[in-house]
């Protein structure tokens, strides 16, 4: 990731917060906003051609309200099903790492935003695209030199836990699988479902005396034969 993008997400927390008013504010502004066609022409410079001469999708940082992380995610989701861009904005994810809690003399381990105000965006950039996302409610712009919105490299986005490879795996829902890296390391569980794009098995596991289900990667687990 550029030194300038890595200040912008690593920002101090009260340079990067907006307040809730703001927040409320911007949900009540029209649902199309007047397009300023000057930065989508220069967003799509950002985008790289393939072979074939059309364009190749690629990890953008989206700039969010403070706390408004899981809502931009879901107005996003929304806004792609009813304008059937499905095959051009494949994938939204809000960076998330593992961390061990201690609550009340108790360890448990957690997930926590890896960078708070911060949305990445898997997606085709063009006109149509870049409006859809920069207009969503919350959304105050994307992450670039300039607020351009450049894409990220694969070693820009690899420690940020997104793999660029597929990983083939042998098992399916309803196997027993072992988690043999990570937080839930020594688990063992049934597959209750898979997410082939995000590459990763939901299995429940014991949390508090009661089945949780959890999402780990499928790097980290292996399929047992059953006895």
């Amino acid at each position: 990731m550029s030194e300038e993008m890595k200040e912008e997400m690593n920002a101090p927390e009260a340079a990067a917060e907006e307040t809730a008013e703001a927040a409320e504010a911007a949900e009540q502004k029209a649902d199309a906003p007047a397009q300023d066609a000057a930065s989508a022409d220069e967003a799509q410079e950002g985008a790289a051609e393939g072979e074939d001469g059309g364009k190749k999708k690629f990890w953008y940082v989206v700039h969010t309200y403070s706390g408004y992380e899981n809502k931009v995610k879901a107005n996003l989701e929304k806004a792609i099903e009813n304008r059937h861009l499905e095959d051009q904005i494949v994938e939204i994810r809000i960076p998330m790492q593992d961390v061990i809690e201690t609550k009340n003399g108790k360890r448990r381990p957690v997930q926590r935003k890896m960078f708070p105000g911060y949305v990445l965006v898997n997606m085709d950039m063009n006109d149509d695209t870049w409006f859809v996302v920069r207009n969503t409610r919350g959304v105050t712009g994307f992450v670039g030199p300039g607020s351009k919105a450049v894409p990220l490299s694969d070693a820009e986005i690899k420690p940020l836990g997104i793999k660029t490879e597929n990983v083939t795996v042998d098992f399916k829902v309803g196997d027993l699988i072992a988690v043999i890296a990570g937080v839930w390391k020594d688990t063992t569980g049934v597959v209750q479902r898979m997410d082939m794009g995000k590459q990763t098995a939901t299995i429940n596991v014991e949390l508090f005396g009661r089945d949780t289900p959890v999402e780990i990667s499928f790097a980290e687990v292996r399929r047992l034969d059953r006895r």
